[in-house]
């Protein structure tokens, strides 16, 4: 178990290690661009090298990057769609530069669920081959909110099953997102349920990181708003998650709000203390 947050680029490449460290981070996220746009910069050679050279010198593994928010493999829109498919190879590409063995994808949007999930599958299915590379591509849950896919886990599968090339695809559980879209995560009896549930569906062996936040709204609310670990509504419940026997072998990456460092270590705090005692 290795505990993490997502980190800051600004500045560079060069930076994100410094900061990884104030925060206590055995494990790493980060964007390799600007999150809210499609326009990007070539990777900096000096930033990235420093960057690896930081990353294994401090033992902060794995890396994970994850993609920008614009991106809508569900899109009915063909130029929305080519686009998005065009970043997520672009994104593959930009990991295997960095090092960084994952890139996190967000499920896309459509209001035809069907057609929605068979351009997912067609799109990661186009952006693998403009990639071959031996980077993970990382499916994560959702909290459901409009027309928002991939918010509960047969959803999900349906995406794995329709990827040729399923062998580079993984999944991302985001605890504020499951419990949001109506997974209950508060007892210890709640979260064995929820577990067996992915299990059975999706499979543990394909589950490789867990986005431990919690949620500043109720469960089945629809809306994806992560608060602080513990204080949520989700609460204590985290630490039936974090002390899972089926999830002891992952990492854990909060997402959690920050006005600075402070906040990320209270939580790094409360999460490790949730992890040893209820």
């Amino acid at each position: 178990m290795r505990f993490g947050f997502h980190v800051s680029i600004s500045g560079g490449f060069g930076k994100i290690v410094a900061r990884a460290r104030e925060r206590q981070c055995e494990t790493i996220q980060i964007f390799s661009r600007n999150p809210r746009a499609w326009k990007y910069r070539p990777l900096d050679k000096h930033g990235v090298s420093e960057f690896i050279e930081d990353t294994k010198k401090h033992d902060i593994r794995p890396v994970f990057v994850h993609m920008p928010y614009l991106v809508n493999l569900a899109s009915n829109d063909k130029s929305l769609f080519e686009r998005s498919v065009s970043s997520l190879a672009v994104g593959l590409k930009r990991c295997a530069r960095i090092d960084a063995p994952f890139l996190i994808l967000h499920v896309g949007s459509s209001p035809d669920p069907a057609r929605g999930l068979e351009q997912m599958s067609r799109g990661i299915c186009q952006a693998l081959k403009k990639a071959p590379n031996n980077v993970m591509l990382l499916l994560e849950n959702t909290a459901g909110s409009g027309n928002e896919l991939g918010h509960d886990f047969v959803q999900l599968r349906a995406i794995f099953d329709n990827v040729e090339h399923n062998d580079r695809l993984g999944f991302v559980f985001d605890t504020a997102h499951a419990f949001a879209a109506g997974y209950d995560l508060r007892t210890r009896e709640a979260v064995c349920k929820t577990i067996s549930e992915f299990d059975g569906i999706i499979g543990l062996h394909r589950l490789c990181l867990i986005h431990l936040n919690d949620s500043k709204t109720g469960r089945g609310s629809r809306r994806d708003r992560h608060w602080h670990i513990a204080k949520g509504k989700i609460g204590r419940g985290l630490a039936h998650i974090l002390q899972h026997e089926g999830l002891q072998h992952l990492p854990f990456i909060m997402e959690t709000p920050r006005n600075d460092a402070k906040e990320d270590r209270m939580n790094m705090r409360m999460a490790k203390r949730l992890a040893r005692h209820l």
